[in-house]
């Protein structure tokens, strides 16, 4: 197996990479591209940088969300962190892109495509998400405080809005916000008394399945790039022409799916073309749809959508 070397520290001089935003994205997107994008023979295994590298971009990170704290000010409603958050969210989504670009235009192909794809790009995301971990302590943590993560006070007021009393205190309100976090995890995987470690599993699927305003961790916020930019446009049911009233554009596919004898979005039919097939290898079969099945979860996709329904009875 060929091992790709971990990608040096690039010669800087005396520029300073946390002088700009620019100037920090020039400094860390190499490394981004490595980490995501370089090929390997191993899709479960981002490739490495540099341990000094690693250390300059930690040091860059935190210098520059440090200073951006010094001069922001609190009356702009801006928070030291959000034009770095906000370029990675813009990164992830045009690798997303890219990677859909390169989908074969074969429906019988698309499946052992997108598992490797999805393998690779997944473990990048998870790489740069230690790699960039202080803006998660700083910046995604912070967001949450301020009620700006997956799921929010709205949220929970508005499920529990029969059960909500005018002398709630603060203390039980939090209880509520609890309790309402909880119940939406079980349907991520979690169960009342699980490790922290399928807590966070869960959350992170949780996180993925957000809508694009909410402030999530950086391996969710590849993740539901994954699903926004990739998934969904191959989930999507094409256009139909309606005769003498030009091209009739049919819903994109959701938890109902499309209607009885309307052509269904790539990935539902290659799907059906995978589960359907006679003959060959039984179990490799299986494989792919729990691979496909883990895939649609860790990037978000509700389990009440009908593909996500169809595989995790296969997987089960």
């Amino acid at each position: 197996m060929n091992l790709i070397p971990p990608l040096p520290k690039p010669a800087t001089g005396s520029a300073n990479p946390a002088a700009s935003l620019s100037s920090l994205w020039a400094y860390v997107s190499p490394a981004l591209d490595h980490i995501v994008k370089s090929p390997t023979n191993n899709p479960e295994k981002a490739p490495a940088i540099d341990v000094e590298f690693y250390s300059g971009i930690h040091s860059a990170c935190y210098n520059y969300i440090t200073s951006q704290t010094e001069t922001v000010h609190e009356d702009t409603g801006i928070t030291s962190g959000t034009d770095l958050y906000d370029q990675l969210d813009r990164y992830f989504a045009e690798t997303a892109r890219e990677l859909l670009l390169g989908a074969p235009q074969d429906d019988s192909e698309l499946v052992h495509y997108i598992i490797p794809c999805f393998n690779r790009y997944s473990s990048g995301a998870r790489s740069v998400n230690r790699l960039l971990n202080y803006v998660n302590r700083h910046y995604v943590k912070r967001a949450v405080d301020e009620d700006k993560g997956w799921l929010s006070i709205a949220d929970v007021l508005e499920h529990v809005a029969k059960t909500v009393q005018p002398t709630d205190t603060r203390e039980q309100l939090a209880k509520k916000l609890r309790e309402r976090r909880t119940e939406e995890l079980k349907k991520w995987g979690y169960v009342d008394g699980g490790s922290g470690e399928l807590m966070a599993d869960a959350e992170a699927c949780a996180e993925a399945a957000s809508s694009p305003d909410r402030i999530i961790h950086i391996a969710a916020l590849a993740h539901r790039r994954f699903r926004t930019e990739f998934i969904e446009p191959l989930l999507a049911v094409p256009k139909m022409k309606n005769k003498g009233k030009g091209k009739k554009k049919i819903p994109k596919a959701n938890g109902a799916g499309p209607p009885p004898n309307q052509p269904k979005g790539r990935l539902a039919r290659a799907v059906k073309e995978l589960l359907e097939s006679k003959g060959g290898d039984e179990e490799k079969r299986k494989e792919d749809a729990r691979q496909l099945a883990n895939m649609l979860r860790r990037s978000g996709v509700r389990p009440e959508h009908v593909l996500r329904k169809k595989l995790d009875k296969v997987v089960v």
